[in-house]
């Protein structure tokens, strides 16, 4: 078998699946474009961005709400998609798992430690904003899931440079987004302004956001060894918060300190 094949992988699914899963991929897409364009006008109201206006809905603890919209949709949901909805050949293919377990070891972490051992600036989160990031997951957890779970890729597939390059990709991408959440949680212990300070070291001396860098990195990463257009979806949905969110707290810091490093980049070092 080739080395390297235009479509590595098989969706050999009944009809309802199919147009289920399509229709995922339609619904992901149109939420993607939708969060660009409203993030771009405004932040979403939570960290330092944060809204307590009563719109939003009353107040919940800041760690309940973010296990809610992370832990559940991105562990619970996505095992048992994988397993009760997958096909048998899929699910226990070599490939699939390891994409399987690439998923969980980033939403174990995001969805269960990282709410337990991070020292929020705010102990209280608006119901809104936990559902508002709950519903997207839920979409994107089942459409990613439904894929690795259902297609079948090609018994030498992780010989294919798509999958090993995506495979460096996410676990680079992995290291440098717990690297900098590990930084940022550490300076809340001497903060200067509403609990935050100037990051430094590392990337930070690049951009103000290698904590989104890493995990742009870690998704395109699972687009690109994943070969689908379910990986294509989601890394729009990210990228439609890690865009236009970072350039927002890149003006928030200048903002709230005037020694804040001019030549830091936002996003991408050197580039943007």
């Amino acid at each position: 078998m080739a080395v390297f094949e235009p479509i590595p992988w098989t969706f050999d699914v009944d009809d309802v699946h199919f147009w289920i899963h399509h229709g995922f991929l339609i619904l992901g897409f149109l939420l993607a474009v939708i969060s660009t364009i409203v993030q771009c006008v405004k932040p979403a109201p939570y960290g330092r961005h944060r809204d307590t206006s009563p719109g939003w809905g009353p107040l919940i603890n800041q760690r309940l709400g973010h296990i809610v919209s992370d832990f559940i949709p991105g562990v619970i949901l996505f095992i048992l998609v994988y397993f009760l909805y997958g096909s048998e050949e899929a699910m226990f293919g070599y490939t699939n798992q390891m994409f399987l377990w690439l998923w969980q070891a980033h939403y174990i972490h995001r969805g269960l430690i990282h709410p337990l051992i991070m020292k929020y600036s705010q102990t209280e989160v608006s119901r809104g904003i936990t559902l508002g990031g709950l519903f997207p997951n839920l979409i994107f957890n089942f459409l990613c899931s439904d894929w690795i779970g259902s297609a079948v890729y090609n018994k030498n597939y992780y010989y294919d440079p798509r999958f090993l390059l995506g495979i460096i990709l996410f676990v680079f991408g992995f290291c440098i987004n717990k690297w900098s959440d590990w930084k940022l949680r550490s300076l809340r212990r001497s903060s200067d302004v509403q609990g935050y300070s100037i990051p430094h070291g590392g990337l930070f001396e690049l951009i103000t956001c290698p904590n989104y860098f890493g995990e742009m990195l870690e998704w395109t990463g699972w687009a690109l060894g994943t070969w689908s257009l379910a990986g294509c979806v989601w890394l729009l949905f990210a990228c439609s918060t890690f865009i236009p969110r970072s350039r927002h707290h890149h003006k928030w810091y200048g903002q709230q300190f005037p020694d804040y490093p001019k030549s830091r980049k936002i996003l991408i070092p050197f580039i943007y």
